[in-house]
């Protein structure tokens, strides 16, 4: 199985209807920060970072490696994709698969535009390497998020209890409308 990081990185920028996803810049860093430091961001996510610590740790260019996508409304970032190799995944069956990560202001949330960014991520990475199976894992508790697992084709694998709180693990299988043919 290919690694996430012998893609060539970064890919053109992706346009969909409404956003751009691209690679990270120096003017996507406070959006960063506010991702990270966000309480609402992240309530299933086990807590804000304290932004005086992000401040000091995050890099002027965060967050560049493969898989690493800024979702780009109108200029602005308003969130994060990120696609990487399951590793170290304390569920067998997510082991060494693709795993779609995805943060986003909460000034974007309702707007659909974690679908749009996510469906087009997904549809880069049928191209980048047909056939990755992908996994995601969310709380039960976030009614959004397995909302969006569901409408984004991702199946009900497992429950499991992690962090005090019941998660769960969808996979999505490569289907052959992720590559059309031109």
């Amino acid at each position: 199985m290919e690694d996430l990081g012998s893609v060539t990185w970064p890919p053109p920028p992706i346009r969909t209807e409404r956003l751009v996803l691209r690679g990270s810049e120096a003017r996507d860093r406070e959006a960063f920060i506010e991702l990270l430091a966000s309480p609402e961001v992240h309530t299933y996510l086990g807590g804000p970072r304290a932004r005086d610590e992000l401040e000091r740790e995050t890099p002027t260019v965060p967050e560049q490696w493969p898989g690493s996508f800024v979702v780009d409304l109108d200029g602005a970032m308003i969130g994060h994709i990120l696609l990487r190799r399951a590793t170290g995944h304390s569920r067998p069956a997510a082991a060494g698969k693709a795993d779609l990560g995805y943060l986003f202001l909460p000034q974007a949330w309702g707007c659909g535009y974690a679908f749009e960014a996510c469906t087009a991520a997904l549809g880069w990475l049928a191209d980048a390497l047909p056939g990755e199976p992908v996994v995601l894992t969310t709380q039960t508790a976030n009614a959004g998020s397995m909302r969006l697992a569901a409408k984004l084709g991702f199946t009900e694998v497992e429950r499991f209890e992690a962090w005090d709180s019941e998660q769960w693990l969808g996979l999505r299988s490569p289907r052959p409308s992720d590559n059309p043919v031109p």
